[in-house]
């Protein structure tokens, strides 16, 4: 098996450099944007409703942030820009964050082009100078955007400045800022072993299933196999027969409510099926037998984004890496994607 130290390229290690300099720059996010988001704080208090538009790994995000908002009472859901666009969801009296790292994509142009943004809409972008922060009031993300492909070090700044936003709104994200401040990679080479042969991967989880969706994500932009998400109970209901010892499950476990359902489909896959199976775990539970096991600080809901995300990205590149000789490098598309 070809590992990512054979492999290493300056897009690779440009990869590294996002990863490792992601959580300074979400602690520094957090610090900058704070009054920007207690303004976006006061129309969520306002409204009790909150839409996430966003594409690719915007949208990802999006979903993650789902269960957090949803906690503390606001009625909060992702949508992509492109069903947005085309089946609309309606949004009076509701607060909305358009994300796009970039801030230059198709559709939040067409979006906004359109008319659809009103005196509630708010932006997020990695781009101080590009289109949507000309076009609403945004948090920026700092450093900039990142320059290789796929979204790492964005996906978790991000997530930072939404951090701001529910610290504005009355969440304690003091576990949240801990992990910014002490998670490091663990050694992901078991995990990229466990899969040395399968030809598609499936990632899964319940209240993490939006770390799940970012890092199919970018499992398929980078190893161009065909990767891809399903939260815990859709998996468990009738897409558990394409199992097989080719196509590798990566489930995602933190410490809430949700991990006895984790367990229970982690253990089914295994008795059912000779998928091979990783579980990146921050759940503080014994470790599944027959599965591999990442384990990351035990943590729940936005904290526990931010103790899973550095192993299960590193995972991503250096499983790519074992995959195609160039990774990192798009063949097909690019980093920003300007047409629909």
């Amino acid at each position: 098996m070809t590992t990512a130290l054979e492999t290493r390229n300056e897009v690779l290690d440009a990869l590294y450099a996002e990863m490792a300099r992601q959580m300074r720059d979400s602690r520094d996010s957090i610090t900058e944007n704070a009054e920007l988001a207690r303004t976006i704080a006061a129309s969520i208090k306002k409204n009790r409703s909150l839409v996430l538009l966003g594409m690719g790994g915007s949208h990802a995000v999006g979903r993650a942030l789902e269960p957090c908002y949803r906690a503390i009472g606001i009625d909060a859901v992702a949508v992509t820009l492109s069903e947005q666009l085309d089946a609309p969801l309606p949004l009076e009296h509701r607060s909305v964050i358009v994300t796009s790292q970039s801030g230059e994509s198709a559709e939040v142009l067409r979006w906004f082009d359109e008319g659809h943004a009103h005196e509630d809409t708010f932006g997020l972008t990695m781009e101080p100078a590009s289109s949507l922060a000309k076009l609403a009031r945004c948090l920026i993300g700092e450093g900039g955007s990142e320059i290789p492909f796929a979204a790492t070090r964005s996906l978790t700044v991000t997530l930072a400045l939404h951090a701001a936003v529910l610290r504005e709104l009355g969440s304690d994200i003091s576990a949240a800022l801990e992990m910014m401040g002490a998670v490091s990679p663990v050694d992901v080479a078991p995990a990229i072993a466990k899969l040395a042969k399968v030809r598609t991967i499936v990632t899964s989880g319940r209240t993490q299933q939006g770390v799940a969706e970012a890092i199919a994500l970018g499992l398929t932009e980078l190893s161009r196999l065909p990767c891809f998400s399903l939260e815990g109970g859709q998996l468990r209901h009738g897409p558990v027969e394409m199992l097989a010892s080719d196509v590798g499950v990566v489930m995602f476990r933190d410490a809430d409510a949700s991990a006895g359902y984790v367990t229970s489909l982690a253990e089914f896959i295994l008795t059912t099926s000779d998928s091979p199976l990783v579980i990146f775990d921050a759940s503080g539970l014994d470790p599944v037998p027959g599965a591999e096991t990442i384990v990351c600080p035990t943590s729940s809901g936005l904290a526990a984004c931010f103790a899973l995300l550095p192993s299960a990205q590193r995972f991503m590149v250096d499983f790519a890496a074992t995959r195609v000789p160039d990774v990192g490098t798009p063949i097909r598309c690019s980093k920003v994607t300007k047409v629909e």
